[in-house]
Order: structure tokens, then C-alpha cells, then sequence
């Protein structure tokens, strides 16, 4: 490998370790801030709920931009906006104001992990991809076990804000590396316009089960806006499926589904980091909140 591609590497990781550790190190943190911020439990799921929904709507969105605009201006500017949301996060006063801020996070991560594997295919060649997309992978793993341990003494000695102000300097050394060692790249052969009307549909879905799922046990089933949410998300979910098959240019190709292996792996995916983020909300939560052990402690138990 060029030194020039082993920092691009390097860059990449970072970036979008920041992303991961981040989806991991929040539910240590969800004691200490729901104590602070006067939180519900309506709240902190929220907290965790509004970074995932927008990531997970946004992300082939976040990809397709980094192949028609350039991937890395698109990469660089998911870095910017996830730390400028990062501080938001750091001096949130108020559930609301944390959890809009964990939505501009979302956004953000969006932007930066897609580009983060295209940047790397573009710049290794067939060669040496391989064992730079295995990089990629083993050290996101990595700081994604690491971030609940680090954050939890963060926690315990300074705060839980401190979580949230650890992406600036990451962000720093990223940006620095990617604007002295990473070159740009794009796919020639996209010229359509992007699929808004497709991501928006993604947003409002998953938004409207999300919204109308994390509601229903304050309110109640039978609550007008506890269905009317539900059904609308169930709509525009439906409406998505239409829209998609119709679309010049797809968010999500409907067809890829006709695949027997592809769709029964995204169902597993489903089952696994849904039964996955279960565990990483309560676990903390019963640690720190029941069982009385330290951020610190409960965040080696989550591991």
C-alpha cells in the first residue's frame, strides 16, 4: 500500500468509528442524563431511536450523493455535520433539544459510512482491497467494543457530555488526513437525480412506527395519535413500495427482494440488531439503575 492510501485508510476509520462508537457508548450514558435532563423513559428511548432512524433512512441516500457529487467532499462534509451535532448533543439543556440533536447526528452518519467504504474501494485496487476493507471492518469492530468502556469512564470522572465532545478531536485528525492524503473520487455513469421523494417516503415510514410504537405505553393503544402515526407510517411505507418500482433511479431497488439469499439476510440482519439493541438499552440501564454499578462498570458488562 501507498503511504498516501494507508492514511486515506486511516481517515476512513476514523470517521467512521466516530459513528459507531457513538451508537454504542449513548446507552451508557442514558442513567446519567435522564438523571440530569429530567428525561422519561419515553425520552432516552428517543435519544437512542432518532440517531438510528434517519442513519438507517438516509444511508443509500448518503451513498448515491458521494457517487454523483464526489465522495469525498460528500464524506468530509457527513464529518462535519456529525461533530457540529456532536457539540449540539454536548450542551443539550433538554431531552427535546438532545434528541433533535441526535437526529442531526443521524444525518450526518449517514453521509460519512457510505462514503467511508467507497473511498476505500476507489482507492485500492483489486490488489490490496480487500485487506483494506478487512481493516475497515476489524477496526470499527474494535473501537465499537471499545466506546462503551471509554465513555463509561468518561461518565463517571467528567460527565455525559464529555461522550459527545470526544468526536471533535477525532473529527480534527480526520479532516486533516482526508484533506492531505485522500483524493476524490465519483461514478461517472450517475448522472439521475437522486431519489428525495423515495427518502422522504423512508423518513416519514419509519418515523410513523417508530413515533406511534415508542408512544403507545404512556398513551395507549387506542390514542388518536398513537394509530394515526402508526397508520400513517404504515402508508407511507406502502407508498414507497410504489414509488420505488416507478422511480428512474431508485433509493431501494424493489427488485433486489426477488432474491430468495438477499431477502431472507436483511431479515436476519433485522432479527439480529433489533434483538441486539434490546439488549445494549437495558442492560446499562438495569446495571447502573438496579444492580448500582458505576458507568465504568456496567459499560465492561456490555461488551
Amino acid at each position: 500500500m501507498r503511504s498516501a492510501s494507508r492514511w486515506t485508510l486511516a481517515a476512513t476509520i476514523l470517521g467512521s468509528s466516530m459513528t459507531f462508537v457513538d451508537a454504542t457508548v449513548v446507552n451508557v450514558a442514558l442513567p446519567a442524563l435522564q438523571a440530569d435532563l429530567h428525561a422519561t423513559i419515553t425520552d432516552v428511548q428517543w435519544v437512542i431511536e432518532a440517531y438510528a432512524l434517519f442513519l438507517g433512512a438516509l444511508i443509500l441516500v448518503g451513498g448515491a450523493m458521494g457517487d454523483q457529487f464526489g465522495r469525498k467532499r460528500v464524506f468530509l462534509s457527513g464529518v462535519m455535520f456529525f461533530t457540529a451535532a456532536s457539540i449540539l448533543c454536548g450542551v443539550a439543556a433538554s431531552p427535546r433539544a438532545l434528541i433533535v440533536a441526535r437526529a442531526l447526528q443521524g444525518i450526518g452518519a449517514a453521509f460519512l459510512v457510505p462514503g467511508s467504504l467507497a473511498i476505500i474501494s476507489a482507492t485500492f485496487g483489486d490488489a490490496d482491497r480487500g485487506r483494506a476493507i478487512g481493516a475497515w471492518s476489524g477496526f470499527s469492530a474494535i473501537t465499537a467494543a471499545i466506546g462503551p468502556v471509554s465513555g463509561g469512564w468518561l461518565i463517571e470522572h467528567v460527565g455525559w457530555r464529555a461522550v459527545f465532545f470526544l468526536n471533535v478531536p477525532l473529527a480534527a485528525v480526520v479532516l486533516v488526513l482526508s484533506l492531505r492524503f485522500m483524493s476524490e473520487s465519483r461514478d461517472p455513469s450517475r448522472t439521475a437525480r437522486i431519489d428525495w421523494t423515495g427518502a422522504a417516503l423512508a423518513v416519514l415510514g419509519l418515523g410513523g412506527i417508530v413515533f406511534g410504537l415508542l408512544e403507545w405505553p404512556p398513551l395507549g393503544a387506542g390514542h388518536p395519535l398513537v394509530a394515526g402515526t402508526l397508520a400513517a407510517g404504515a402508508v407511507s411505507l406502502a407508498w414507497l413500495a410504489i414509488v420505488e418500482r416507478r422511480a428512474p433511479n431508485p433509493m431501494l431497488p424493489i427488485d433486489l427482494f426477488r432474491s430468495r439469499t438477499f431477502t431472507l439476510a436483511n431479515i436476519l440482519t433485522l432479527l439480529l440488531y433489533a434483538a441486539l439493541s434490546v439488549v445494549l438499552f437495558l442492560v446499562p440501564m438495569n446495571l447502573i439503575q438496579v444492580q448500582h454499578y458505576t458507568a465504568t462498570e456496567s459499560a465492561g458488562g456490555c461488551r
